[in-house]
């Protein structure tokens, strides 16, 4: 008889872990992480535990940093210049207090041709840049992220690093579309803290 169960992943992580691990690296905590996938706290500790032990770290904010990419993306097969210059900013994201009248008003009212909505997440085109709507429990008055397009985020994550950019994460999946096309994206600040991001899609 042959062996019962599900057969081995073939990647580092489960498919179920990196969906996790992403939303660590994209600074989410284990409640919202929780609220966003639709499963308990408990379940988010033990896809975290789980990870943590395959990839031998010892801490959770070690997960911010990890440098990982699925075996089966197609970030794995961008291999880019040694200099990277940032291109156009691609997408400026927006908090708002309700989601549901935000979409209304920019699709409706400004008629902005809407792209997409994931949950509190909703997007729009404005002549090429992507308007990035997200719900915000806090203040709605804080500074919009520029996100800055590049064709190769690992080797810009790289080049700024050595220019002395301060990432606040590593280079991780947000979001990967019907079609097979993956949104990456990384986080860092100006000397005024302002929110700026490299943004990708493979």
């Amino acid at each position: 008889m042959g062996n019962r169960g599900r057969p081995r992943h073939p990647d580092v992580l489960t498919p179920a872990e990196w969906r996790v691990v992403d939303m660590v690296r994209h600074g989410l905590s284990n409640r919202q992480i929780a609220q966003r996938r639709g499963i308990s706290v408990d379940a988010v500790k033990f896809h975290v535990a789980n990870a943590l032990q395959k990839l031998g770290l010892a801490r959770r904010a070690e997960l911010r940093t990890w440098r990982g990419v699925p075996f089966d993306s197609a970030l794995r097969r961008q291999g880019g210049p040694d200099m990277v210059q940032l291109g156009e900013i691609g997408q400026i994201a927006r908090p708002c207090s309700d989601i549901g009248k935000a979409v209304e008003f920019y699709r409706d009212v400004l008629r902005l041709p809407h792209l997409y909505t994931f949950g509190d997440l909703a997007f729009f085109d404005c002549g090429g840049t992507r308007l990035f709507l997200s719900a915000n429990d806090g203040p709605v008055g804080e500074p919009s992220c520029l996100y800055f397009r590049v064709p190769d985020i690992q080797a810009a994550y790289d080049d700024l690093r050595r220019r002395g950019v301060r990432f606040e994460n590593a280079p991780h999946l947000i979001h990967k579309h019907d079609n097979g096309v993956e949104e990456w994206m990384v986080f860092f600040t100006d000397p005024d803290g302002h929110p700026l991001a490299l943004m990708a899609q493979v």
